[in-house]
């Protein structure tokens, strides 16, 4: 009974993430999976041109900085900030107080440690060593890879089971005001950034 709940769930979230953006009809209530589901493809798409850039540079070595600030910035501010604020605040926030099998417990715990290893690799490296840029670059896609892949086959919908209707709700609409809430927070530091460049 549980394999034909997930299953159907599964489905019912891949009828979403298969609309167009700002399509109004979807079948069924959205879950608070969705939304993070829905970044995952993104985040899927940017490790595919990582990909082909160490696969183009890994003969020279030759890095180009604009191309790693991108992706410094799409990983700290989408991928960490956006995408792992939304489920460390308020999915695995509310996930963990509650009465979590131990293999439910044991995921949740091994992906909130990876969230870590990430954000290390961003720091991790020397800007003028290609070599260690490249190694740096090759460890997040696959890191990355990874990770979604335990979320989206074998966390995200069973996790759905702690939770009632109202809860999944409230969740949902969490989300939503965060995600609104980000580009704000994203440009004002921007802002402050701009202004220290002045006093410097």
């Amino acid at each position: 009974m549980k394999t034909i709940c997930m299953v159907s769930g599964l489905a019912a979230i891949l009828v979403f993430i298969s609309l167009p953006l700002g399509a109004k009809e979807v079948r069924g209530p959205m879950k608070p999976i969705a939304p993070l589901m829905i970044e995952h493809r993104l985040i899927e798409r940017m490790i595919g041109v990582m990909e082909d850039y160490v696969a183009s540079t890994q003969a020279s070595k030759k890095i180009n900085p604009a191309f790693v600030d991108m992706v410094c910035d799409f990983f700290r501010t989408y991928g960490d900030r956006t995408h792992h604020g939304k489920e460390e605040d308020i999915l695995f926030a509310r996930l963990a107080k509650k009465n979590l099998s131990d293999d439910h417990r044991k995921m949740l715990n091994s992906l909130i440690d990876e969230r870590v290893q990430a954000r290390e690799i961003y720091v991790r490296g020397d800007e003028n060593a290609g070599s260690d840029i490249l190694n740096s670059i090759t460890a997040i896609t696959v890191l990355y890879r990874k990770h979604i892949e335990l979320e989206d086959k074998y966390f995200f919908i069973p996790c759905l089971q702690y939770f009632t209707k109202d809860e999944m709700d409230a969740m949902l609409s969490d989300m939503w005001e965060y995600d609104r809430n980000m580009i704000h927070v994203k440009y004002k530091e921007v802002v402050g950034q701009a202004r220290d460049l002045i006093i410097k």
